[in-house]
């Protein structure tokens, strides 16, 4: 993003007055950066596809396999397109998908992370609590504690955030 972009970009974001200019501001700063960069190989956008089709719960093996490179050569991809890995893209997207399920479809936390591609409950607290600093019952709180209460700007956003 070039060097001094964080200070950029926190200028103009205090310059605005709510959030949907403030996800303007992020929208333009993050558009104009992709126009400036070539497209991305066939091969990163299959890969991509891959996991993001399977909400991240796609071994790397599996990912090697179906896109026939070596294991190097995606890392690799991932982390020159998008930034991380593609093991650590792979936790966001279970991460995103645990987040998006409605707490009725689900019996408890066990049956919430075995619907969501994690190996146990277990697996998915280490998630949660590494990618928000939460658990998944403490995070369900939250968002519950804030829908109750409608009192802020920053709160609404919260909400909107784990109810897309």
């Amino acid at each position: 993003m070039g060097t001094g972009w964080t200070a950029r970009i926190i200028e103009r974001l205090a310059a605005t007055h709510d959030w949907s200019e403030r996800w303007a501001v992020v929208d333009s700063i993050l558009m104009s950066q992709c126009a400036e960069r070539p497209p991305p190989s066939p091969l990163m956008v299959e890969a991509w596809n891959l996991l993001r089709a399977r909400d991240g719960s796609m071994p790397m093996s599996e990912l090697v396999t179906a896109t026939g490179r070596g294991r190097r050569r995606i890392q690799a991809l991932f982390r020159e397109y998008i930034g991380v890995p593609p093991q650590t893209l792979s936790r966001i997207l279970r991460f995103q998908r645990a987040l998006t399920v409605p707490t009725t479809g689900y019996q408890s936390l066990a049956e919430l992370a075995t619907m969501t591609g994690y190996y146990d409950q277990a697996h998915m607290n280490r998630d949660f609590r590494s990618l928000s600093g939460y658990t998944p019952r403490q995070l369900r709180n939250v968002t519950s504690q804030a829908s109750a209460k409608d009192t802020s700007e920053n709160d609404r956003c919260f909400r909107d955030f784990f109810s897309q």
